[in-house]
């Protein structure tokens, strides 16, 4: 029944000429396109002009902003201006963050092969002195995701890259990096690259787990035990599994300690998940919605880490040093006398 409608709302959603509409790209790989009203738990409500339309969630691969824009007519006497570069295949929601970007249109799987090679340069390895992890860039600009619990109590943390020049990887480690917001309780720390001789990084795009089914395939890149650039690949076992409160994408791709906070992708190159554990066993590996990661840098500001500020959630105290414990000694002892 919603098949049939959705072919003839498609038929008729084609015809339209919108300045500005939202695309709903279905799982049988049609398109919807126009206005939102209102998207609910189990479906999207979409204007079409003429009549309104429900779609079911679960009939939903994903949901893309559309822009139009006219070309500026050149004016008179003057030669239409060159075509400007094409731009990264992204968009960007309402409301979304300025941080990172969404991938476009409808977007083709490759192989974990094609996909390791165009995305390995954008997953670093994270160091601090207590241990390490993984992570990823989300933008140009050097902001990155990890976990929190990689980076947990420690301020002295660098990133090492693998900068890809003239065919071939060199390695290369930042070492000023800022935290700039963090989320003890759902495991997510943002960090961002300060260095002043840092370049333009690579980054990912972030993806919808919504749209994952079980079974589909899946892999990760990260730092298992400090082995950086190891690639695992597996299946999505179940995108539910429950704890302390909190639901993981439950992978068989392999997790180890050294992946915490890297990217889980699907096949079309997409950020579905950050690893961030395994239980005992094989295959049995764990990551976070990317929904809980687009939430946290919707609202970092609520999380956000200020060492000057006396009211942050988060606050490393400097350890007394041997002088001010000897003054408070000597203290103590004239008030004996």
């Amino acid at each position: 029944m919603f098949a049939r409608i959705a072919t003839v709302a498609l038929l008729a959603a084609i015809g339209l000429n919108t300045a500005s509409a939202e695309v709903v790209v279905l799982k049988e790989k049609a398109v919807v396109t126009g206005k939102i009203l209102a998207e609910k738990r189990d479906a999207v409500i979409v204007d079409l002009g003429y009549t309104v339309l429900i779609i079911p969630r679960n009939q939903i691969a994903r949901i893309l902003k559309e822009e139009e824009e006219k070309p500026a007519k050149p004016a008179k006497g003057k030669a239409a201006p060159s075509a400007a570069p094409a731009a990264p295949a992204t968009a960007q929601k309402p409301g979304e963050s300025d941080l990172y970007r969404l991938s476009k249109g409808v977007v083709q799987e490759k192989t974990v092969r094609e996909l390791v090679t165009q995305l390995g340069e954008s997953v670093v390895q994270v160091r601090t002195p207590g241990g390490l992890g993984s992570g990823f860039f989300l933008n140009e600009d050097g902001y990155l995701i990890t976990n929190f619990h990689v980076i947990e109590g420690e301020t002295q943390i660098s990133i090492e890259v693998y900068h890809e020049q003239n065919g071939q990887l060199e390695r290369k480690v930042y070492k000023q990096i800022r935290i700039v917001a963090m989320n003890k309780f759902q495991d997510l720390a943002l960090l961002k690259v300060e260095d002043k001789d840092a370049s333009k990084f690579s980054w990912v795009p972030l993806g919808e787990s919504d749209s994952l089914a079980v079974g589909e395939r899946v892999f990760a890149i990260g730092s298992p035990l400090g082995l950086e650039r190891t690639v695992t690949e597996g299946i999505v076992s179940t995108k539910t599994r429950q704890f302390q409160g909190e639901l993981y994408i439950q992978t068989t791709a392999q997790i180890n300690p050294g992946n915490s906070g890297g990217p889980l992708f699907n096949l079309k190159g997409e950020v579905t998940g950050v690893t961030n554990m395994k239980v005992f066993g094989e295959g049995l590996g764990f990551a976070i919605p990317v929904e809980n990661v687009r939430y946290f840098l919707r609202h970092r500001d609520a999380y956000a880490y200020d060492t000057d500020n006396p009211s942050n959630a988060y606050r490393y105290l400097q350890p007394p040093n041997r002088l001010s414990q000897a003054e408070s000694g000597e203290k103590s002892e004239s008030g004996k006398k």
